[in-house]
């Protein structure tokens, strides 16, 4: 299952929830109850292994 961040644009409580694709957000701070909470975007982390994603794998210039 998926993990989301949540915030609370009201009191700025951060928690993070395990929810399935089919759960709806969560729209309620369970910290001061308020109908505040947005969900958190981030960038994901991507590693590149292996060769040819450096400039020096690709052989002569």
């Amino acid at each position: 299952m998926p993990t989301y961040h949540y915030r609370c644009k009201q009191c700025g409580y951060d928690f993070t929830e395990h929810q399935s694709f089919d759960d709806p957000a969560i729209t309620v701070c369970p910290k001061c109850a308020q109908e505040t909470v947005i969900k958190v975007f981030s960038a994901v982390p991507i590693s590149f292994k292996g060769s040819g994603f450096y400039r020096t794998d690709s052989g002569k210039h």
